[in-house]
């Protein structure tokens, strides 16, 4: 229509008016304004469809954000190699940090530093899993405070099914089990009407199949043989904790008074017959199976001095005592017996318990009970 415009404005300005080609002008200057009209119409409709259209987005946008963001439960997002790309507001609450500052990060910063090289391996093998994973590590805060946590891991893949990224749900279970030490400790059903058995330091405890030994006061150190005549520290039982023949496959089992010791003794048909009986000792028997793999832990690592290391946290997991000073062992182990539980020889634990006192990360006490100050 321009172009007609244009071509009928020059013919008059160069040849008189033909009488009929300004109505035609007018007819198709109609038809044209028409035909533009409705072309304008369908934009503005197309217009609000998409404006619509993005508001919706953009409020549904906001409305998966805000469940990201305020879900109850403590979400990240990372890709493959586990850099931080997303953190949700209560994963930055948890941590003590914020979000900003842990984009572009490598998640493994969040573990606590003696399961880092564990947890690396555990990375690189997430990806080519088609399933979701879970495991439960010590997280360390900004402020180094540890706690226990168990995390969910699933796998981001495109439609191609190529991994792009992984998703983390991160939970902390610290009250969990301090709800299930709280339950450790009510043992008024395992020592009533029973009769206890005193043993003094250094007894062998004998035991006796089909019978579960429940210890009341001090610990009891369990090891076994190995070829060379050796002893192998494999777990050390503190009150509230169990021990018996029938929770172990080794054959060569003994366990030994590491201080005055009073136990009374369960038998197993008795646990059979009774459900409350049953529900008291399975948390016990569980703690023992954990610290079993603890052990194995230890016993894996390359280095002597991350074993000493390893050992030294178990040890003020199940035997500390909070002191001014520290954490204070409960149990006095010789330089012979942390040497066995870490496999080495007892002079280079001697060695490794200098270089820790001189560098005031462990000491002693009056009665010669080792006191972690910064471990």
């Amino acid at each position: 229509m321009h172009q007609r415009l244009t071509d009928l404005y020059q013919n008059l300005s160069t040849v008189p008016v033909i009488p009929d080609v300004l109505p035609q002008a007018l007819v198709e200057l109609g038809s044209a304004s028409e035909i533009v009209h409705v072309a304008t119409e369908e934009l503005h409709q197309q217009n609000e469809e998409l404006l619509r259209t993005r508001n919706l987005l953009e409020r549904e946008r906001q409305r998966y954000l805000d469940l990201f963001n305020f879900a109850p439960d403590a979400y990240l997002v990372t890709d493959t190699l586990g850099i931080i790309q997303e953190v949700n507001h209560t994963a930055a609450t948890l941590l003590n940090v914020s979000q900003q500052s842990m984009q572009g990060k490598p998640i493994v910063n969040l573990i606590a530093f003696g399961e880092r090289q564990i947890f690396r391996s555990y990375l690189t093998q997430l990806w080519a899993s088609n399933k979701v994973k879970e495991l439960i590590v010590h997280i360390q805060k900004r402020n180094g405070e540890l706690f226990d946590a168990a995390i969910t891991v699933g796998v981001i893949r495109t439609s191609a099914h190529e991994p792009i990224g992984l998703r983390w749900l991160v939970r902390d279970i610290t009250e969990c089990n301090r709800e299930e030490l709280t339950l450790l400790k009510n043992d008024s059903d395992l020592t009533q009407n029973r009769l206890w058995h005193k043993c003094s330091k250094g007894d062998f405890i004998p035991l006796k199949p089909g019978i579960i030994w429940y210890v009341c006061q001090g610990s009891v150190k369990l090891s076994t043989l190995c070829e060379t005549g050796e002893e192998l520290i494999v777990g050390l039982a503190g009150i509230g904790m169990v021990f018996g023949s029938n929770l172990t496959v080794l054959q060569a089992y003994q366990a030994t008074a590491q201080s005055d010791v009073e136990l009374v003794s369960i038998d197993y048909a008795e646990i059979a017959a009774s459900p409350t009986l049953s529900h008291t000792l399975l948390p016990k028997i569980n703690q023992r199976l954990r610290q079993t793999e603890s052990f194995l832990l230890i016993a894996s690592r390359r280095r002597v001095q991350d074993r000493f290391h390893q050992l030294l946290l178990l040890l003020k997991q199940e035997m500390g005592q909070s002191v001014p000073q520290g954490t204070r062992l409960s149990i006095r182990l010789t330089h012979e017996e942390l040497a066995s539980a870490c496999c080495t020889t007892r002079v280079t634990i001697t060695r490794l318990i200098g270089k820790l006192q001189q560098e005031r990360k462990i000491g002693f006490d009056s009665r010669h009970h080792i006191i972690l100050k910064d471990i």
